[in-house]
């Protein structure tokens, strides 16, 4: 019996590395390529309508964030019929690597980024930095990254000890510092949690005039991840690539974080250690209000305790004077507004 081919539709999901690479130039074969650049890094692409998404990923990102084991991008060509490049890489190499290069010279001489409307670079982390840096190829681009280093050349970043073991590779030749290389897109957006310290340090280094940062505050160190788990990465690239994509519209896009729990337990976190009862109480109404958790009741109950023995206005009057959305409201902006200085 003859297997049938991959399409774009088909689970590569618990495949060996090479066969999850034989299987994805079967779905691009015959509609766009397929090309091995070096030992760690491949090159894909799908054609289809004149909007192309250039994505940068990591082969085992790719396995771990999707059911199916499929690029990021793959879902923009199902639902929008984008058309998508993706640049693979095996492990975290930041896409320094002479093939990388030439690949994009490749694409530049050749004219491919001139066949498209709109031209959309996106990568989170150390494939944010190579989104940013490689998006100079196709002057007017939008861009959007995730959590970028703006480089990790020891000399402009010796306080992110995070990747020591990249000190001596070349960041300063050939799409080496990723803030300059923005200075031809049309807009960029940069996002991140102004709470993680060097994210935040990256993030001030991307300053531009055609930079937007968009921040999510008590999120942590996954963002690309919690934006895929509140089903909102797909909206952003799509507001990314129409141009509507700005403060007030992520700020919408963002607001679904209110059923994320990883964000609401944070928010908690961050209202203990500041010791604002009233604010946990609001808070731990609004999720308890909303979904099971053991934690906020648990919570509830002690605040309600210590505000009754302390004399602090009551639950019943904290809820007479906030309804749910607004008591949330009200943490958050209390927070911001203690952090205003934050990056």
């Amino acid at each position: 019996m003859i297997d049938a081919p991959y399409t774009i539709d088909s689970s590569l999901a618990d495949l060996r590395r090479d066969d999850w690479l034989q299987a994805v130039s079967e779905v691009v074969a015959g509609n766009g390529f397929f090309q091995k650049l070096s030992e760690k890094h491949h090159a894909f692409f799908i054609k289809r309508k004149p909007t192309l998404l250039v994505s940068f990923e990591t082969i085992n990102g790719i396995r771990a964030l999707s059911e199916k084991s499929h690029p990021i991008g793959w879902e923009m060509v199902r639902n929008n019929d984008w058309s998508h490049l993706c640049i693979a890489s095996q492990g975290d190499t930041w896409f320094r690597d002479p093939a990388v290069y030439a690949c994009f010279d490749q694409l530049i001489d050749g004219g491919f980024f001139d066949e498209f409307e709109t031209v959309l670079f996106y990568g989170a982390g150390p494939a944010g930095y190579a989104a940013a840096a490689y998006s100079v190829s196709s002057p007017g681009a939008q861009v959007v990254v995730i959590q970028p280093q703006a480089t990790l050349d020891p000399r402009v970043t010796e306080w992110d000890d995070r990747f020591v073991e990249m000190r001596r590779t070349d960041f300063t030749s050939r799409f080496g510092y990723a803030p300059d290389m923005l200075d031809a897109a049309h807009e960029a957006f940069v996002i991140y949690d102004p709470k993680v310290v060097l994210d935040a340090m990256h993030a001030s280094l991307f300053t531009r005039p055609n930079v937007t940062k968009l921040r999510m505050r008590h999120m942590g160190v996954a963002l690309q991840s919690t934006l895929l788990q509140l089903d909102q990465l797909e909206s952003l690239l799509l507001l990314a690539a129409e141009g509507e994509l700005n403060t007030l519209s992520f700020a919408k896009l963002f607001r679904a974080r209110r059923d994320h729990r990883s964000y609401l337990q944070s928010l908690l976190v961050t209202l203990e250690a500041d010791d604002r009862k009233l604010l946990m109480l609001k808070l731990c109404n609004f999720v308890t209000d909303r979904m099971q958790a053991p934690r906020f009741v648990r919570k509830r109950r002690l605040l309600r305790a210590e505000l009754q023995m302390l004399e602090e206005p009551s639950a019943d009057q904290e809820n007479e004077t906030d309804d749910a959305s607004k008591a949330v409201d009200a943490v958050e902006t209390t927070e911001d507004t203690t952090n205003k200085t934050a990056p």
